[in-house]
């Protein structure tokens, strides 16, 4: 099979798409035929080096990624040949024609959705769900910020909370952004290339201040987050690309809190509970991925490029 191989860490360009053997499944795992690839930020982390958690090279990257099951090994249940999944994890990889996954880690995809809205699933849905409700503990009434909402997990984060009867407030850096997040659920949208920007957006709750804040960029806006919070509010911390200095009075005079998550740190009992309600909001439809851009898998380098730059308007994914 084809998969995109890493050798060295660094640039995008070092990825190069070779022929690797088909990987064959052991007990407790499935084979997945590749329909298309997510592209998330935390891969470019990961390939350029900076990140804390390093695979042994050579890799294939990727986790998440929409398919057929192809074959499945000794000990696996509720998982048959020909089920369409989307992965919320692999153990070979995802930027490949095949994937070797834990069962544990493919979840059925409805037939209402398409393998490259699949694709969009597992790492900025969960990474909302998990954000809204198992770190920020966020319950209906109150009202969120999702910074960057027109991204892969703004986009989740907007439809998840507005089904879920939050108050929603999104930002977006480009006009097609901002129209985007409303459309998805926003009740407002702000453009954060504005000066000011979180000032209409304080305004937008009467001057309350924000229950829930979800920050992609904590180095840039976790300082003005800790001013918008409501008493009691919640800042989490999504993304983040450096280093920042806050007034820990902020978060004193709110009683507020800072809470950092990554999806590697989710347990098991945790992951079970966020799929569960992921797979029932693709079949009724409150949860639609938005696909920004496909390309082909070979055009790997490009995407990491793509899923960087700003003004995000959808999902990137990649067709095997």
């Amino acid at each position: 099979m084809k998969a995109i191989r890493v050798r060295e860490f660094g640039p995008p360009d070092g990825m190069r798409l070779e022929e690797v053997p088909d990987p064959v499944p052991g007990p407790g795992q499935v084979v997945v035929r590749i329909r298309a690839v997510g592209v998330n930020p935390v891969e470019t982390y990961i390939r350029s080096g900076t990140y804390p958690r390093r695979p042994a090279l050579p890799y294939t990257p990727g986790h998440d990624a929409a398919g057929i099951v192809e074959a499945v090994g000794e000990d696996v249940r509720g998982v048959d040949v020909g089920d369409r999944v989307y992965t919320s994890e692999t153990v070979t990889g995802a930027y490949a024609g095949l994937a070797l996954c834990h069962a544990s880690r493919v979840h059925r995809l409805p037939g209402n959705v398409s393998y490259a809205q699949g694709a969009a699933v597992g790492v900025p849905y969960a990474t909302a769900w998990r954000a809204l409700f198992q770190r920020a503990r966020a319950v209906p009434g109150e009202t969120v910020l999702v910074h960057g909402a027109s991204g892969g997990v703004g986009v989740a984060a907007v439809q998840i909370a507005r089904a879920a009867g939050l108050r929603v407030v999104g930002t977006a850096g480009t006009g097609e952004g901002i129209a985007m997040t409303l459309r998805e659920g926003a009740h407002h949208a702000f453009d954060h290339r504005a000066t000011g920007y979180i000032g209409e957006a304080l305004a937008a709750t009467g001057g309350r201040g924000f229950d829930v804040i979800l920050e992609m960029l904590a180095n840039v806006n976790l300082a003005n987050d800790l001013k918008a919070l409501a008493m009691g509010g919640r800042a989490v911390v999504i993304g983040s690309r450096g280093t920042i200095g806050i007034d820990p009075r902020d978060a004193m005079g709110r009683d507020a809190s800072i809470v950092g998550m990554s999806l590697f740190n989710m347990p098991d009992s945790d992951r079970a509970i966020v799929h569960a309600a992921l797979v029932a909001g693709l079949e009724n439809g409150t949860l639609r991925p938005v696909i920004g851009r496909e390309l082909p898998l070979s055009a790997a380098p490009e995407s990491h490029v793509a899923v960087m730059a700003p003004g995000a308007k959808g999902k990137i994914v990649l067709i095997p």
